[in-house]
């Protein structure tokens, strides 16, 4: 019966609780959407850098060594000498190991040494791989792969020539030794996409009639005579490595932390990225912060709404009293009106999100690299929407009660 009255009176009034309903289900879709965001650029972060077990570089901070080596930010203290990159390859636990060489940039991009090994180890979002949108791998020593933003912001294609810049913020470039690009990578939301990757012999080329971080004066080899000589590195910036068997990892880490010859560090990725994951993401809280404020905004119209269409139903309330019903009656039936119309902006809500993520979803990441899941409610999200029902009754208590103190004949007055 109360049901029933609750329906018929949400009915009569269809206009304004629509508008109810929309601004809920709105407010619902928009704060789930930041959820989803949220956990999905927290799970992207997370998987920038996957099936690597350690990142070794030189002595400094888990979080630095991160930084350079994986995100392309700073500079590393120190380089790692050839001879313990070569000692490091040699141990038992390693199963496959992977040089980054750092230092040079292209407009603002920086330029990475390393082997063909990159592209088949180098995984992110767990076991994902690295794939070619246009041409191949370098096959030359003065080859370049550019990452999907460099090619887009300076409007590259396969073949284009492209010359690399001493350092990071130097005007001086290689102008002699230029690259041509040989491929161009896919979209991978990873700091791939902003780098420009080279072979380790190619930064040893570039290289060649530079000392001390400057180039000999009146010195210019010529290209004929680089190729033929040994270019074998002499140091790298870092390492990436996977052992054998999980179980060997952190003797290897405690092995290489402890390496007599220079002083090495060797940090898990998954430890090293909560780390960061811990300074960066306070931008998070602030995010939910404002969608939470949207719902309650949301919550806070149905209230006025309550209010304002009790003047209009005074009439009808003195009725239900005159037949009989109880003030708290009447309070039941607004409070279940508000539960019956927040409950419908939240499947609503829900309904608009899943449908926005369905059309969003591949845009998203093939702009972004941004994977957004298409899954069940989470528990968290299912306390949210239970959250949002429970505080649209608590908000209709206000009115509510203001309702149970009118008294039959409040209604039965006609105000001039």
């Amino acid at each position: 019966m109360m049901l029933r009255l609750a329906f018929g009176s949400l009915r009569a009034r269809a206009l304004t609780v629509t508008m109810t309903v929309l601004a809920i289900a709105l407010s619902v879709a928009l704060f789930l959407g930041v959820e989803k965001v949220r956990t999905g650029a927290k799970a992207s972060f997370a998987d920038t850098i996957s099936g690597t077990d350690l990142i070794v570089g030189a002595r400094s901070g888990s979080v630095q060594l991160l930084l350079y080596s994986v995100f392309r930010i700073g500079n590393a203290t120190n380089n790692v000498t050839w001879q313990s990159y070569q000692d490091i390859a040699a141990r038992p636990e390693v199963d496959w190991i992977v040089p980054i060489s750092l230092g040079d940039s292209h407009r603002q991009f920086r330029v990475m040494g390393t082997t063909p090994a990159f592209f088949d180890r180098y995984k992110y979002r767990r076991d994902r791989g690295l794939e070619l949108g246009d041409g191949a791998i370098m096959n030359d020593l003065f080859d370049a792969v550019i990452g999907s933003d460099v090619a887009a912001t300076l409007g590259y294609a396969v073949d284009d020539p492209i010359v690399v810049a001493h350092g990071l913020a130097s005007f001086t470039e290689h102008k002699d030794q230029p690259f041509r690009i040989s491929g161009i990578l896919k979209k991978t939301g990873t700091p791939v996409d902003r780098t420009v990757i080279v072979s380790m012999e190619a930064i040893e080329a570039i290289h060649v009639d530079w000392q001390n971080g400057a180039q000999i004066p009146g010195q210019s080899t010529p290209v004929e005579v680089i190729r033929q000589m040994d270019l074998t590195p002499k140091a790298v910036t870092a390492a990436l490595v996977g052992v054998e068997s999980p179980l060997q990892t952190f003797a290897l880490q405690r092995a290489i932390n402890t390496y007599p010859e220079e002083p090495l560090l060797a940090v898990l990725p998954g430890v090293a990225l909560q780390e960061l994951w811990g300074i960066v993401g306070i931008a998070e809280t602030a995010l939910l912060g404002v969608s939470a404020m949207v719902v309650v905004t949301a919550l806070l119209g149905l209230m006025a709404t309550i209010f304002s269409s009790l003047n209009e139903r005074r009439r009808e309330m003195a009725i239900f009293r005159a037949m009989g019903a109880r003030p708290r009656t009447i309070m039941a039936l607004l409070v279940l009106e508000a539960v019956l119309t927040s409950a419908a902006g939240a499947i609503l809500g829900v309904a608009f999100l899943y449908l926005g993520l369905m059309i969003a979803q591949p845009m998203i990441d093939s702009a972004y690299g941004l994977w957004l899941p298409i899954d069940a409610p989470s528990t968290r999200e299912a306390l949210v929407l239970l959250g949002v029902v429970a505080a649209g009754a608590i908000v209709s208590m206000v009115p509510a009660l203001r309702a149970y103190r009118l008294s039959v004949a409040d209604g039965m007055m006609v105000r001039t």
